[in-house]
């Protein structure tokens, strides 16, 4: 029996879901395994949940994910907002966000996943992010939205604010438009919105943030309002000032190019968390997902990052051009369907459709519909599809032997003609599926030779009106 790919992009099993996540490379009885902290979207009707989870995996394969099961509960009968963990000495301290964000503890454990506990109240603000210098000294920071974001250092208890060292407002704000008081910050039509997380990279302090564009970024295809984009900026100093930097992460899905050159997005875009890890010696961005039409099925996903230091002290993060050999600019990392296999999804295996970096074309804002059945071998189904949708991997492994045939399972469907694509949503089609009524796997044989790594398209074609297909899964042989 074929295995069904796991560890891809999310990289979670995907009935999981787990947003906001912050990674930390921890070793733990002679073993270093990376770890995320982040929210846990369990209410389904809203943001959130009332636990965290912790999800490790070895450093060097991030594609082999352990579930350490629940690692804090809430003590306030309340939804948890995201969180952070760091380590000092030989104790772990959760920054946990209680009372949706609004009252942060910090509670502690004497392992990496808990069960995190004594918590006490601290003065810190919404979406805590902290860092551990070389030196010993903590950071904390914090913010979001409808209030600016802070800096502070702690003192030794882990809990308090050392007040003479608070900085009020490092980035600029953004605007909130569900808070639109005026409270002396300058809003900013590309500042900080929320997700502090403070990082030290290459010896500079980075602050990586949730930023909110008011204005276009045609080449990305955002002509809206827009907070899918995890950003930096960087100093010399824990409390800045901060400059430079950019986006790391945007989670719009493939984009693709218009008539005009404009950029159009493939995947629907939502709030965006999470920050940067050196994992065995690489670089990694992880960020969140949006699954269906609301923001309350988050995923976890990851990319590989280049880091660079300019000769002028810049620091690039992200997609970087070079000069010569010298970083110039640095763009946002595309997202993928691959994750952790950086070498593209083993294409012989079954392929659940949630896996999906790609969706474009439906009249009906085809999506990826959560699952929350904790079993192996669980599919998310990409529903909605219309006449014309295309949905795409990026990207996958065929070897150095071209596989014959591929073999596509749909859920339900009208009779349609399934046509895979190579490369692009409009590239060449190197196989055709014919479902009748009662078919709901069908199998056939590719019309040419493909070896290495690649991007593959299904296109959907129908002449039925409303949806046509829920997409579950496919494989190559």
């Amino acid at each position: 029996m074929k295995e069904y790919i796991k560890g891809g992009n999310p990289y979670m099993p995907l009935w999981e879901h787990v947003p906001d996540g912050e990674p930390r490379v921890f070793e733990h009885n002679g073993e270093k395994r990376v770890y995320v902290y982040g929210s846990h979207d369990i209410e389904r009707s809203r943001y959130c949940g009332r636990n965290y989870v912790v999800w490790s995996a070895p450093v060097n394969d991030l594609t082999d994910w352990t579930c350490h099961g629940v690692s804090y509960e809430t003590h306030y009968d309340s939804i948890l907002f995201a969180p952070d963990v760091v380590k000092k000495g030989d104790t772990y301290y959760l920054y946990a966000a209680e009372k949706f964000g609004s009252l942060i503890v910090v509670a502690s454990a004497k392992t990496p996943w808990g069960p995190f506990e004594n918590p006490v109240e601290t003065r810190l603000g919404f979406d805590p992010g902290v860092l551990v210098d070389d030196d010993g000294k903590v950071y904390a920071y914090w913010g979001g939205c409808a209030a600016p974001c802070y800096i502070a250092e702690l003192e030794e208890d882990m809990a308090t604010i050392k007040e003479e060292t608070l900085v009020s407002n490092p980035l600029g704000h953004s605007t909130c438009p569900w808070d639109p008081r005026d409270d002396g910050h300058i809003s900013l039509i590309d500042g900080f919105f929320e997700a502090s997380s403070p990082r030290k990279v290459l010896g500079k302090y980075v602050y990586i943030y949730s930023k909110r564009y008011e204005k276009p970024v045609p080449e990305l295809g955002v002509f809206t309002p827009n907070n899918g984009f995890l950003s930096y900026r960087f100093s010399d100093s824990p409390f800045g000032p901060f400059i430079g930097g950019g986006d790391i992460s945007f989670n719009g899905g493939e984009i693709l190019r218009d008539a005009e050159g404009l950029g159009v997005m493939t995947y629907p875009w939502g709030n965006n968390h999470g920050s940067i890890m050196e994992v065995n010696g690489k670089w990694y961005v992880f960020y969140h997902r949006q699954t269906g039409v609301n923001e309350f099925s988050r995923q976890a996903m990851l990319e590989p990052v280049d880091v660079a230091l300019g000769g002028d002290g810049a620091l690039y993060i992200g997609d970087i051009k070079y000069l010569n050999g010298e970083p110039v600019s640095s763009r946002p990392v595309e997202m993928t369907s691959q994750g952790p296999h950086i070498n593209g999804l083993d294409a012989y295996k079954w392929i659940s459709a949630g896996y999906a970096c790609h969706i474009h074309g439906s009249a009906l804002r085809a999506h990826i519909e959560p699952r929350y059945e904790q079993r192996a071998n669980v599919s998310t189904p990409v529903v909605g599809i219309t006449a014309g949708t295309t949905v795409g991997f990026r990207y996958l492994q065929f070897g150095s032997n071209s596989p014959r045939t591929v073999t596509a399972a749909l859920d339900r469907h009208q009779p349609l003609t399934l046509l895979v694509r190579l490369d692009s949503h409009q590239g060449r089609v190197i196989a055709r599926l014919d479902f009748s009524d009662g078919e709901n796997e069908k199998t056939a044989s590719l019309t040419a030779g493909v070896i290495g790594k690649h991007a593959v398209y299904f296109e959907f074609q129908s002449k039925a009106e409303g949806e046509i297909a829920s997409f579950d899964r496919f494989t190559f042989s």
